[in-house]
């Protein structure tokens, strides 16, 4: 059978024949990186630029993903002394709003951060590690891969929309 080229950047292909966490961790990790790739190259004010009806901007979306990476995996499963889950539709309506320090350089930083040390929490638990959740009782470290799986692709697909009209460019990569 003739080898088939695959493209690096494409982690789930990647790891297509991998065990069931090796497949949550490669698909979140694609997902994280379109959303970095989608603000990457943009001036902190196109990043900032407001081009639909709402207050969604590719820096806000990395913003309040940067929020949701530090409340779903550090603030839950392993959350230092007197920190909480952040359970408030206020925190999540503040965690799109952009001020003067948050320049491209900054939000890509900080989301980085945010991504290694959910990864980092992550690895310490089992799929099957449950955890007590303020509004849903209990949910699992598997439950939380695929809802951050859900909630980053999301937001990709919103700052590739944002992208496309920002400069046209669109795609994964």
């Amino acid at each position: 059978m003739a080898e088939i080229a695959i493209d690096p950047t494409l982690g789930p292909v990647l790891a297509r024949t991998g065990d069931e966490r090796a497949v949550l961790e490669s698909f979140l990790d694609f997902h994280r990186e379109v959303v970095l790739r989608k603000l990457r190259g943009l001036s902190d004010a196109d990043a900032a630029r407001r081009l639909v009806p709402s207050a969604t901007t590719v820096a806000g979306l990395v913003k309040h993903l940067t929020m949701v990476e530090d409340n779903w995996f550090p603030r839950l499963l392993a959350p230092a002394p007197g920190e909480a889950y952040r359970t408030s539709e206020e925190d999540a309506a503040a965690s799109y709003a952009l001020t003067a320090d948050d320049t491209v350089a900054a939000l890509t930083a900080g989301y980085e951060r945010a991504c290694a040390r959910s990864r980092e929490v992550a690895a310490r638990f089992d799929l099957d590690q449950v955890v007590p959740h303020p509004q849903l009782g209990e949910v699992s470290l598997r439950w939380i891969l695929v809802h951050m799986i859900e909630e980053t692709a999301r937001h990709a697909g919103h700052a590739d929309i944002l992208r496309e009209l920002t400069d046209g460019r669109t795609g994964a990569i």
